[in-house]
């Protein structure tokens, strides 16, 4: 069979994102389906699509939604219609069997399903495309298998998909090539699944709380690759790297073995490690850590049900800084119990994270599953009747999002190092001038003071 994948992500901020995933369900596939991978971002428009089907004349396609908006109270926009436009498109030049995936459309599967008129959907992770198309290679329309829906069949959940995967790959092909030439950064996967609770995140959801590693050399040597690839930065796209710290290690060890000499970084939990752990990870190429902090207030720690106090992200973030890493914060305002008090007290204890970049979002987008959105039900901001599709955010009793933005603002003002939700478009425009002009990385370190 002849199988196009296409991802369907098209937002650009703050940095371009490779599409990783397509890798990954392209190696499960590949062995006994001709496989393409087509990149929305290469598309001028709807006459390249079908240009595409036409060359290729796919029997399915596969569409990968990463994300359904871009989870913004402050500039709210849903990608929902994009996404429509290539279905139609589809549908328009080829008789192909059209089938949707990604973590965005494993969020809301049934409603994107019939929203988008697709044939099938994989919920969860994509591997399980490759059991999809054996059984309707073999004539068989409707299969009734563990995460995958078809139209007018029954509702469908799914636990996370056991394996350990293989990825493709990538070489300088077309759509590899748009994210050399837009800021050089590939991505690279250590492990599935994350054992954490926060009340927000999807990632319990998507992958699981059991984490699955990869195998260290595997994945050093798969660094060597996207480096030779021509990838100039690479980011480690884990829920948290550190949440398995001995594995984190190793594989840092085997990416230094493997001859990786390129930058790296990822998204880390700011919790006290031991003292060599960031020493360790700065000799092995890391440059760039990213604390999924949240807040510096002990009651609004507790209420996102995070695994750390306050004291510990200024001890981990000092960790970082000794080792010769580069620091970023992601602060969300706006949970459960929020007032104006909570939000000043961590606004002026971010004092106590010198030499570091802060940036800041107003507003929990309320996902279904999620800890958060049980709140809202049983606080009655919310009814099981609500279509959380459109983009909705939490609403704290304490306070109202227009007044934290208000705060922050104040307190934001002169800082070149705070991201605000206002500013974060504009430093999102100067990030892709400087990548017109061949700047490489994430670059959120040219903030620092």
């Amino acid at each position: 069979m002849r199988v196009l994948l296409l991802s369907a992500n098209t937002f650009l901020e703050p940095h371009p994102v490779y599409p990783l995933g397509l890798d990954y369900v392209a190696r499960a596939i590949s062995n006994f389906h001709e496989t393409r991978i087509l990149d929305a971002n290469l598309l001028a428009g709807k006459e390249d699509l079908q240009a595409a089907l036409a060359e290729f004349s796919p029997q399915a396609v596969g569409i990968s939604l990463r994300n359904v908006d871009n989870t913004s109270a402050e500039a709210t926009h849903s990608f929902l219609e994009e996404t429509r436009g290539l279905v139609r498109t589809v549908r328009e030049a080829s008789r192909a069997t059209v089938i949707l995936g990604g973590s965005g459309f494993s969020l809301f599967p049934q409603r994107l399903l019939e929203e988008l008129g697709a044939d099938y959907g994989i919920v969860g992770e994509g591997e399980r495309l490759a059991d999809l198309l054996l059984a309707l290679d073999k004539g068989i329309p409707n299969p009734r298998m563990d995460g995958v829906i078809f139209a007018g069949g029954p509702p469908c959940r799914t636990a996370p998909w056991r394996g350990i995967p293989a990825r493709l790959t990538p070489a300088r092909n077309a759509h590899t090539s748009y994210y050399l030439q837009h800021g050089g950064v590939l991505n690279l996967q250590t492990k599935r699944g994350c054992p954490f609770r926060c009340i927000y995140c999807t990632y319990p959801l998507l992958e699981g709380g059991a984490m699955r590693l990869f195998e260290p050399r595997d994945t050093g040597r798969t660094a060597r690759m996207l480096q030779e690839a021509g990838a100039r930065f690479l980011y480690i796209t884990d829920s948290v790297l550190n949440a398995h710290e001995e594995h984190s290690l190793a594989v840092a060890k085997e990416m230094k073995a493997a001859g990786v000499s390129i930058p790296w970084g990822g998204f880390f939990s700011p919790r006290v490690s031991t003292p060599d752990y960031f020493p360790r990870l700065a000799e092995c190429g890391c440059t760039h850590v990213e604390f999924g902090t949240e807040s510096l207030c002990g009651p609004m720690l507790r209420a996102y049900e995070k695994p750390f106090e306050a004291r510990d992200v200024v001890a981990a973030h000092g960790q970082a800084l000794e080792a010769g890493l580069r620091v970023a914060h992601y602060f969300l305002l706006g949970g459960p119990g929020e007032t104006a008090d909570t939000v000043r007290e961590t606004l002026e204890r971010i004092e106590k994270l010198p030499r570091g970049v802060f940036f800041f979002f107003c507003g929990i987008r309320v996902h279904p599953g999620t800890r958060v959105h049980a709140v809202a039900l049983e606080e009655g901001s919310l009814g099981l009747e609500d279509d959380l599709l459109e983009p909705v955010f939490y609403a704290p009793r304490g306070i109202g999002l227009q007044e934290i933005n208000g705060l922050l603002e104040t307190a934001a003002r002169w800082r070149g190092n705070w991201v605000t939700p206002r500013l974060a478009g504009r430093i999102a425009r100067v990030t892709r001038r400087l990548y017109a002009l061949g700047h490489t990385g994430v670059l959120w370190d040219r903030l620092i003071g």
